[in-house]
């Protein structure tokens, strides 16, 4: 089966071109960009593990080494489309849009977090696993009856593959032909699970076949080969020709989230390993440099600008109001009911010190 599902690459891990039928897409300052994009994330990734360190954020989820997958995808979308991410997803969610105040505020409870740009269909990061699944598939139907040309996409991790809302969303939006882009960013750990030890097929992509929807499987640090392969998911989508399976193969150098200890369940050697051989930023600094179009003064400069942007976020993400931890009863119904009611005088009781 990993036969019939290949992984596909455009650019290796040395920064060399192995697909000659994609070269033209590979130019100097789609490479800049992609670069300066990821460098973003991945300083807002290691911003955002240093503030849950000092206890101004809490538990934090992240992504450092997943850059190209998200970055790829991310930007291949319209800005029209719909994204479903998960707890993992904030770069993807960045670079597609959102407010980096917002993103802050979410991982530091409060439910503004969720709420995106106007006019960006960013749906609420999806903590219970594949939930966003059935709602992706949902989401991308409207479109298709409102007569747009609107698609969705949808991220996961190998771990939603097992989880029913997986195989009941694909089998939807294949009944419907729903168009929505399936993205499964394999990290290879479902926290502390190997995908060996969660499932016996040597892929996921071929898990396409059972709903009779295309199957991809893409080197998920090459940011190209990402990009290519969700561009054309997209298209195929947009044509009326319903959804696509991706999967991304890559890896977490990190914990699964900040209270999480990788140590336990995994050899760390393997992600330093990878840091030096297959890491997303690395590859595309390696094909500047043998253009002769990467300069240290360059690179200072995005980072500078990325940091002083991650910085004005935080401080007005750390400017806002403290969080009211009685407002998680607020919008669980339009109009509370006495039950919710009852819970939240309770619950605020307990909070100044009374008894239950």
């Amino acid at each position: 089966m990993e036969e019939q599902f290949p992984i596909l690459t455009i650019m290796d891990a040395n920064g060399h071109i192995v697909s000659k039928n994609d070269e033209a897409l590979v130019t100097v300052d789609r490479v800049k960009e992609f670069y300066q994009a990821m460098v973003k994330i991945r300083l807002f990734d290691k911003k955002a593990v240093s503030l849950q360190r000092q206890g101004r954020i809490g538990t934090y989820a992240p992504f450092e080494g997943q850059e190209a997958a998200q970055a790829g995808s991310a930007l291949a979308l319209e800005n029209s489309d719909w994204m479903f991410p998960t707890y993992r997803d904030h770069g993807a969610a960045i670079l597609f849009g959102h407010s980096l105040k917002n993103i802050l505020l979410f991982w530091n409870g409060r439910n503004e977090g969720c709420i995106p740009p106007e006019g960006k269909n960013i749906f609420p990061p999806a903590i219970p696993i594949a939930t966003q699944i059935p709602h992706a598939a949902g989401a991308a139907l409207a479109e298709k009856k409102k007569g747009t040309k609107n698609a969705a996409i949808c991220y996961f991790g190998d771990g939603a593959t097992s989880e029913g809302d997986f195989h009941e969303g694909l089998n939807f939006a294949s009944v419907f032909q729903s168009p929505v882009v399936f993205f499964c960013q394999n990290n290879h750990y479902a926290i502390s699970v190997p995908v060996t030890k969660q499932m016996n097929s040597p892929t996921i992509a071929q898990k396409a076949l059972s709903y009779s929807i295309p199957g991809v499987r893409i080197d998920g640090n090459d940011v190209f080969a990402v990009y290519s392969e969700t561009r054309r998911a997209l298209e195929r989508a947009r044509r009326g020709e319903g959804p696509t399976l991706i999967e991304a193969v890559t890896w977490r150098y990190g914990a699964h989230t900040t209270a999480d200890d990788p140590t336990k369940y995994r050899d760390q050697s393997e992600s330093n390993n990878k840091r030096k051989e297959t890491d997303p930023l690395l590859r595309l600094e390696r094909w500047l440099k043998q253009h002769g179009s990467y300069e240290d003064s360059w690179v200072r400069e995005i980072e500078n600008v990325a940091g002083d942007e991650i910085d004005r976020a935080i401080r007005e993400m750390e400017s806002s109001p403290i969080a009211d931890p009685a407002a998680i009863f607020d919008y669980v119904f339009e109009t509370p009911t006495w039950t919710i009611e009852r819970q939240k005088a309770e619950y605020i009781k307990l909070l100044r010190g009374g008894a239950k």
